[in-house]
């Protein structure tokens, strides 16, 4: 009977699953004049394990596609368990076959106020509303994990980017800042809301065609790989046309801009000139960076 059970065992189907983020978490408190606190380490601490060992997805990552990630939280205020605060959130991928990783999501949250008691229960659920610290951590989780899928499949995003906006919705109940539409044009509610909408749709088709048709073929097709990256500014550039200055613009740049300053100055010659005019005309607060590109 023993050797049956055991037998049983071994052909059911094994389902595993392990965490998607490689999470970093600093809590930066000098501005409070009272960063000796213990609870701004308990909150890290707390924070960095929330983070890393929720299961957000019902997908088997393994332990080395585990998405590199950052977020700090730097507090101005702290009183009776209220914190004001930033947070600045950032996420980069792999490219293939080489060691270097590429910046994917660069956001700063400036409307970042919460409550928090020491070793409270950190808990997340995906329909109902916790917690304004648990909204806003968990609304950037899904953006980081809807970013980094859209470079690697065209729109492979979408299931993250709307359990994000679900997010967005159910914490409008909240008088928190960042999750309305009145809370103005660099609100977490507009960078949801512009990111699935079709006016902006070719941000998305350029995180895919960046990274898959340009940054990954690289190490092998230096040339074709740049070839590529640049053929995806134009595209950037139907946004700016049809809204000037916008936000998910500004959200892409601040992500790439370093890279993309790297990538058109060195590698092979190509025709780059009508390029920088482009990024100068639709990123201008970059300005500096697009003349520093050698061509």
């Amino acid at each position: 009977m023993r050797k049956i059970l055991v037998l049983f065992a071994l052909i059911l189907p094994t389902v595993t699953f392990s965490q998607e983020l490689n999470c970093t978490v600093n809590v930066i408190a000098q501005l409070t004049g009272n960063d000796n606190n213990v609870v701004f380490r308990t909150l890290e601490k707390q924070l960095t394990e929330f983070i890393n060992n929720t299961q957000w997805t019902d997908k088997n990552f393994s332990p080395q596609e585990r998405i590199n990630c950052s977020m700090v939280i730097n507090v101005t205020n702290y009183e009776n368990d209220n914190f004001s605060a930033t947070l600045q959130v950032s996420s980069s991928r792999p490219i293939f076959n080489s060691t270097y990783s590429s910046p994917v999501y660069n956001y700063n949250d400036k409307d970042f106020n919460f409550q928090y008691l020491e070793f409270q229960n950190l808990v997340f659920n995906p329909l109902q509303f916790e917690s304004n610290l648990m909204s806003v951590l968990s609304f950037h989780v899904f953006m980081i994990l809807g970013m980094d899928a859209d470079s690697f499949a065209l729109n492979g995003g979408d299931e993250y980017f709307a359990q994000a906006q679900i997010i967005a919705n159910y914490s409008q109940q909240l008088n928190g800042q960042g999750w309305k539409l009145e809370d103005g044009l660099q609100s977490r509610f507009a960078l949801i809301d512009n990111l699935l909408s079709p006016m902006f749709k070719e941000i998305r088709s350029t995180m895919y065609n960046y990274h898959i048709g340009g940054l990954d073929i690289m190490a092998d097709d230096p040339k074709e790989g740049k070839a590529k990256i640049i053929e995806q500014i134009p595209e950037l550039e139907k946004i700016n046309r049809r809204r000037p200055n916008s936000f998910l613009l500004r959200v892409f740049f601040d992500a790439k801009s370093d890279e993309l300053m790297d990538v058109l100055s060195g590698g092979p010659s190509v025709n780059i000139a009508d390029a920088v005019d482009i990024l100068n005309k639709i990123a201008p607060m970059h300005s500096q960076k697009w003349r520093n590109i050698k061509f």
